[in-house]
């Protein structure tokens, strides 16, 4: 009982899955993602296995719709599933079962596609597809640009309570699990708005630099600080010094760093930089 997006970006190759439902942690659920290979939503009275099995049937060279079409033959619950897949070159494929309940349906764009079930309304699905193709920047702000008109609408008839993104590269690697954005929100009032603030945050990370997402957290800019170093001492010393500020137990763990090498960070510049 959710609302749902899969897609590749055509720019980057990249594929995302994303999802918001009031259901518990539905992100253990509903997406499932490969990269290189595709991404699969599987919900409405969900079989968790659709998503593993999809992702192993295009790696074994099926398209989404012979994936799918098998998936759903095999299966006497079909009828009740919301299944959507999309591969590695931007196929996708979509089952709505007859027995889905209202409002629920699907809609197919360019190398995406957006199914919702139990809506408070019919139009959620197409206010999906238009938010996702009239947005612009990261596959993964435009999949919340998608979730989030889907709330505008009315979204799950229930309310809200989880969500979830994936995002991976556009080529297969030895390491399957590696994933450029794996974000959830379990359960809370606003699954929407944290999830993307979880964006944000992973995205800072990702690029080493302290944003705005962060709030008080001076993670980021503790270790940029240390980045820094003998290049420019000074300017490292004023960072942490603003991060000592936020909690003094950082200025001992700047003393105990010498001793691990691993950071260009020698005894006397650790001393110059916490006395």
């Amino acid at each position: 009982m959710t609302y749902s997006i899969v897609a590749r970006d055509q720019a980057t190759g990249e594929l995302g899955v994303a999802v918001q439902s009031h259901y518990f942690s539905v992100g253990t659920v509903v997406p499932w993602a490969i990269a290189g290979v595709g991404a699969v939503a599987t919900q409405s009275m969900a079989d968790i296995t659709y998503g593993p099995l999809a992702l192993e049937l295009l790696q074994a060279g099926r398209s989404p719709e012979e994936a799918l079409r098998g998936l759903t033959a095999a299966d006497p619950g079909a009828p009740t599933r919301q299944v959507a897949i999309v591969d590695g070159a931007g196929r996708v494929a979509t089952h709505t079962g007859r027995s889905c309940i209202a409002e629920a349906g699907h809609r197919q764009g360019d190398g995406y596609s957006v199914q919702a079930n139990m809506m408070e309304r019919a139009t959620v699905w197409d206010a999906m597809a238009e938010a996702f193709e009239a947005s612009t920047g990261d596959l993964a702000h435009r999949l919340l640009d998608a979730l989030d008109a889907a709330e505008r609408e009315g979204g799950d008839i229930r309310g809200r309570q989880s969500a979830a993104l994936v995002v991976v590269g556009a080529e297969l690697t030895p390491r399957p699990w590696e994933r450029r954005v794996d974000v959830r929100v379990d359960d809370g009032p606003d699954p929407l708005g944290e999830l993307r603030r979880l964006v944000g945050v992973r995205q800072a990370y990702s690029s080493g630099r302290p944003s705005d997402a962060l709030g008080d957290n001076p993670e980021l800019t503790f270790w940029e600080a240390l980045r820094l170093g003998a290049d420019d001492e000074a300017e490292a010393r004023r960072r942490l010094d603003a991060v000592y500020e936020k909690d003094e137990r950082w200025r001992e763990l700047v003393r105990r760093l010498p001793a691990a090498g691993l950071l260009p960070v020698d005894g006397e510049l650790a001393r110059r930089l916490t006395d």
